[in-house]
This record gives C-alpha cells, structure tokens and sequence, in this order.
C-alpha cells in the first residue's frame, strides 16, 4: 500500500480500561494515514470467543486486527499460540500482543507519568525500589498502585497517565514489543 492509502486498524481488548489507555496513546505513534477502533470485551472469555468470529465476519478494505490480552499467569508462548488458533480459520493475520502481567504494569514503566496524572504522587519514592524495577514482573501491579497511589482508579488511569508517557522511556518490557510491533505492523502493510 503506498503511504496515503488508508489503513484501519482493529483492536480488540479484554476491557474497557484498554479502550481508554489505547485511545489516548495510539493517535501520538499512528501515521496520520491509520484510522484505528478499539473494541472492548467484558474480560478474556469474552475476547476468546469473539476473535473467530469478528476476524471471520469483517470485511472492510484495508482492515487490520491487533489483539492486546493479559498474561496474567499464563505462559506467554502458550496463551500466543492459543490466541493464534483462535485466529487461524480468518483470511486476517493479526498482530497478537501479550500484556505482562497486565496494563498497569506499564504504569510502573513510567512512574513520572502517573505522578502527572496523580500529582499526590511521588515517583521518586518508588523509582528504584527493587520491587518495581522490572514492572513486568510485579505480579498484580494494579494491587500494587492502589497501595502507593492515594487517587489510584483503573478507570481515571487509563485515561490520564498515557497523556503523559514517555513513549520511548518505558522500562516495560511488554509495553516496548506492543509500541514497536504496532509501528513494525503498520510500516509492513
């Protein structure tokens, strides 16, 4: 496709906070050329159910699907190759992106974009405290923010702290590999 030839992109999340963090981050590395929609799920079951079918029933031009899912405490390769079978009877070839443990985790990438968004807070409290160096690794970080952000709302979150990110200073991991396989994806279209 050449670089004025719209493109769509479609992603379909496990809920609604996605939606939102995405909304908010996803216009600041998209080409202007790149219309995208996100499509909120009511958690992974959900999700699972709908990828065969939404792959299997869209059928506009220049579409592209992106699958963003949690690992929770799944094996990534696993729940990857899970989520490709789910995928496997449509004519789509989407980008599938595992979310460590999950989207708070890539708060914890950023600790000065939730002290923007939280202004309560203090990021340098935190910044090298052992425990959230690897924000991947934190096994429920949305536990951990409540605990250390006063103001702290999955909701509020995922609308505020993308505002103010850094993209290209996260130190989660899973959050770097979903930036570039998006921007890796696009460029490939």
């Amino acid at each position: 496709m050449t670089d004025t030839t719209p493109i769509n992109l479609v992603f379909m999340l496990e809920e609604e906070s996605a939606k939102h963090f995405l909304d908010t981050l996803l216009p600041k590395i998209l080409p202007s050329n790149v219309a995208f929609l996100c499509v909120p799920h009511q958690g992974k079951g959900d999700l699972q159910k709908s990828i065969p079918v939404k792959l299997g029933a869209w059928l506009a031009p220049n579409t592209f699907f992106v699958i963003l899912h949690d690992q929770d405490n799944h094996d990534c390769v696993e729940l990857k190759n899970q989520l490709r079978q789910l995928c496997s009877s449509s004519r789509h070839n989407p980008l599938i992106r595992i979310v460590c443990r999950e989207l708070e985790a890539w708060y914890f990438g950023d600790l000065n974009a939730v002290q923007q968004a939280f202004p309560g807070f203090t990021a340098a409290k935190y910044k090298n405290r052992s425990k959230f160096r690897y924000p991947d690794d934190i096994d429920k970080p949305s536990n951990e923010l409540e605990k250390i952000v006063k103001e702290f709302s999955k909701s509020r979150a995922a609308r505020e702290v993308p505002e103010h990110m850094d993209i290209n200073n996260n130190t989660s991991v899973s959050f770097n590999h979903m930036i570039n396989g998006i921007r890796n994806f696009v460029a490939a279209i």
